[in-house]
Parts: C-alpha cells; structure tokens; sequence
C-alpha cells in the first residue's frame, strides 16, 4: 500500500516552478510525491524545503542535497526559513488535508470505515485529541464545532446527544461515536454525516484552520514578486479561506477600494475558477474526487 497517492500531482508541479534555479517549500510532505517531481524539476542550484508534522513523514525523507525535510507544522514556515538563512521564495505548494496514508491506519482515528481510538492528531506529540474533545468540550462549544466545522444543521442536537452519553460512560472510539448515531441518522446519509462529522473533530484537533490562514499571510511575505502560490484543498471551509485571500488578501471583510473602485490586489489568479481533477485521475484514484487547486501568482 503506497503512503499518499497525490492529486493534481503533474499540473501543480508544473505551475510551481517557474525558476529550475529557485528556492521552493512543499508545506505538505506526506509521502514526498510532490517533492520527489519538483527535485526532478530542479538544477542543481535549486533548493526544496518541505514541511510535515507527521513524524511517520520522516521515513519518507529524500536524499538529496538540495532538499530539506522539517518536522513542523507550516503555520512555522516563517521562522524555519529564517533559521534556514531564507527570505525570499519562488514558489510554495500546500496539498491540504489528510494523507492516505493517515487515512488507512486505524489507530491513527480519521477514517469513519474503521474502529479506532478517538485521536485524529496530525502530530502524534500533541496532548489534544478527538477523544478529549468528546468528553471533555462543552455541549455549547461542541455543537459550535459541528456546525462551523462540519456544516452540520442539527449541531445541537448531536452535541446534546454526546453529552448525554458521555456522562454514562466516556466515549473512547470511533465506533462509539458512530453507534451514538446508528438509529437517528437514516441509513442512506449516514456516510456523509460520519464524514461531516469527523472533519469537524479533526479540524478543532489539528487547528487547522487557524493554521492555513498563518500559512497564507507567510506565504505572501516570503514570495518573491512572480512568485507562484499553489494550494489544493479538499473541503468549501479551506476553500474559500483560500479563495477569498488569493482574491483580496483578507480573510474576512472587504478591501478597501481607492475613488475608481478599484483595490489593491496581491495575487493574479492563473484560473478564476479552482482546476479540478479529470474523470481518469478520479477513477484511479476516488480521494481526488473533492480537489479543488488553486494558482496564484504574486504582484
């Protein structure tokens, strides 16, 4: 079984490197496919910097002088680089999400198709967990969870029904969490609503929204004028964070505009609509379904 299969894999190394001769970040190493196809992209005076705070990433790890492989999430691009004597890059590829990889070990908690411990950490190292969050959150900061996270319209409810449960017994399980709902969640939606629901734990586990908007205001400063941005996400919330900031710099609210109407933009976008992936990359490999990338380039 391969560690990540990637998606979008050739178009978005190809809209990444523009310079062979430039320095580039792979914020998303995982099996290191993206890495291995940039390097080939690469002379011999071009640099990679990847990132992964996924310690299993490390076995990945290529041999190449001119690659780098940090153990960090990427909301600290900034300061690593700056330790790395970098201020200024070329390009940076963020492939979003979880890695196959992450997906198909039970115990690592993010698949609904397995029974496993409630963890979900991205970086094993971190005290905070899926089952922590079930037992311990507030019902109110629990349905809050659910509906901004997971879109779910029945968040109180759910919240309600955990926080019932937990006081009997602490919900230790994926499986226990989805028997929580077997009854109340008709058969024929029960696969969206697991994967509704788990993305809106994992989210709050791995902060990770919070972290892709830090990843987006690096990458802005770090770029070079011509630099290319290239993000690939996998659900509307990581989306239109990307979007709204590619197309104004702002993560909410609206620029301000100068007497014309007009305002300062920082990217131009290579498509005004996200590139998705064709039915052939779909059939091989079905996580692609939901990509969506998007190419920006910087003023």
């Amino acid at each position: 079984m391969s560690y990540h299969n990637p998606v979008l894999l050739h178009q978005s190394v190809e809209a990444l490197i523009q310079n062979p001769e430039g320095i580039y970040v792979d914020c998303t190493f995982g099996g290191g496919g993206h890495s291995r196809l940039i390097l080939e992209k690469l002379s011999q005076n071009g640099k990679l910097f990847a990132f992964d705070q996924d310690s299993d990433a490390q076995k990945n790890t290529i041999s190449d002088n001119r690659f780098t492989l940090t153990q960090q999430n990427f909301r600290f691009l900034k300061n690593f680089l700056h330790f790395y004597k970098i201020d200024a890059l070329d390009g940076i590829l963020a492939d979003l999400g979880v890695s196959s990889h992450q997906f198909d070990i039970p115990e690592r908690g993010f698949s609904t198709r397995f029974d496993g411990p409630l963890d979900m950490r991205m970086n094993i190292h971190q005290t905070l967990s899926a089952k922590d969050i079930i037992n311990s959150y507030p019902e109110e900061r629990l349905a809050e969870i659910f509906y901004l996270y997971g879109e779910l319209s029945q968040s109180r409810k759910i919240a309600r029904e955990i926080s019932d449960k937990r006081k009997e017994k602490s919900i230790e399980t994926t499986g226990q969490l989805k028997e929580l709902f077997k009854r109340s969640v008709p058969p024929h939606k029960q696969n969206k609503f697991y994967a509704q629901l788990f993305q809106s734990l994992r989210i709050e586990v791995n902060d990770e929204l919070s972290a892709l908007k830090e990843l987006l205001t690096q990458s802005y400063e770090l770029l070079k004028p011509g630099g290319v941005l290239v993000f690939i996400s996998y659900h509307s919330l990581e989306d239109r964070v990307v979007k709204k900031f590619l197309k104004t710099g702002l993560f909410e609210g609206e620029p301000e505009r100068d007497v014309f109407g007009n305002w300062n933009k920082p990217f131009d976008l290579v498509s005004s609509k996200a590139i998705i992936p064709d039915e052939e990359e779909i059939g091989e490999n079905p996580r692609a379904r939901s990509a969506k990338m998007r190419i920006a380039i910087k003023k």
